[in-house]
């Protein structure tokens, strides 16, 4: 399962001469897919830039439709990491607070506050994070 990727089709929205390239996807929520999505305002569609440093740049123009790659690997530490982790840290904090004696609601602040810098180390993190999570492109 770990060999598996994830593809996303997209467009070549800029090319530098260092190359990286700038790919314009189009992400939609799943109720933007649904029969009924013009009924309720949950349907939602955006427009997201993903940066690629590819090289050699002269492989892809601005314009150009490409398949945006990523392995499944990668999707799921980002789901770790931005979800269950600190999820994990406010949970057992409020235990380990609460059996320390502390009032409930002093325990749930001091938990949620936690996460400050749990998020604060991730984004000092992030020039590792963007070396470590990659993406490549191909030509569709």
């Amino acid at each position: 399962m770990s060999g598996q990727e994830v593809t996303h089709a997209g467009w070549v929205k800029n090319v530098d001469e260092q190359g990286k390239v700038d790919i314009s996807i189009i992400v939609n929520s799943s109720c933007a897919s649904c029969e009924v999505k013009g009924s309720c305002n949950l349907s939602e569609m955006k427009e997201k830039i993903i940066e690629v440093n590819q090289s050699p740049s002269g492989q892809f123009k601005a314009g150009q439709a490409v398949t945006v790659v990523m392995k499944q690997s990668l999707g799921t530490w980002a789901v770790l990491l931005g979800y269950i982790f600190p999820l994990l840290v406010v949970v057992i904090s409020l235990f380990v607070f609460v059996a320390l004696g502390l009032d409930q609601g002093l325990s749930a602040l001091l938990s949620i506050g936690l996460l400050i810098p749990y998020y604060l180390a991730l984004y000092l993190a992030k020039n590792y994070f963007r070396k470590r999570f990659t993406y490549t492109i191909r030509p569709d």
